[in-house]
């Protein structure tokens, strides 16, 4: 994503917004987050993660965010491993439709955005209850009758 012509080369800023209860740090994106700014950005968000002894959920609100290319998206993916791997939850919040087209398109929106609500057959289900193991011939397991598959060669079932 090209940013428009009159923007300054630091072209993206994350702000610390004031955090109203313990655990909670809300960082807000402002700006692209592309191959120019990504570096920064990651960099950014992991001196906030260390800073902030405790932390149990990070909510990075990209309602400001106005354009999000490929380098932009791994950033945000390894936060999302850095996150993880200190046990904090990482929220995408204000998702701006830039954002949703790029997460839907590489598969990566079920990946940072766990449990959100999808719709199946008229119904909405969180992605975690909407997922069924099939047979075949496209049955859910539990309504095929099948059971276990065979461990290894010479087993029967």
């Amino acid at each position: 994503m090209t940013p428009p012509p009159d923007f300054a080369s630091a072209h993206l800023r994350l702000i610390s917004a004031q955090r109203a209860e313990e655990g909670l740090l809300h960082l807000e994106v402002h700006g692209f987050l592309d191959f120019d700014s990504a570096e920064h950005f990651l960099a950014a968000a992991t001196e906030h993660l260390a800073a902030t002894p405790g932390l149990r959920t990070l909510r990075l609100d990209c309602g400001g965010l106005n354009g999000i290319d490929s380098m932009g998206l791994a950033m945000l993916l390894m936060l999302h491993r850095r996150t993880t791997a200190v046990h904090v939850m990482l929220c995408l919040e204000a998702r701006p439709p830039a954002l949703e087209r790029m997460l839907t398109l590489t598969g990566a929106m079920d990946h940072l955005v766990p449990g959100r609500p999808i719709e199946t057959d008229g119904h909405t289900e969180t992605h975690r209850m909407a997922y069924r193991h099939t047979s075949e011939d496209g049955i859910p397991v539990e309504q095929a009758g099948h059971g276990p598959r065979p461990a290894g060669p010479g087993t029967s079932t």
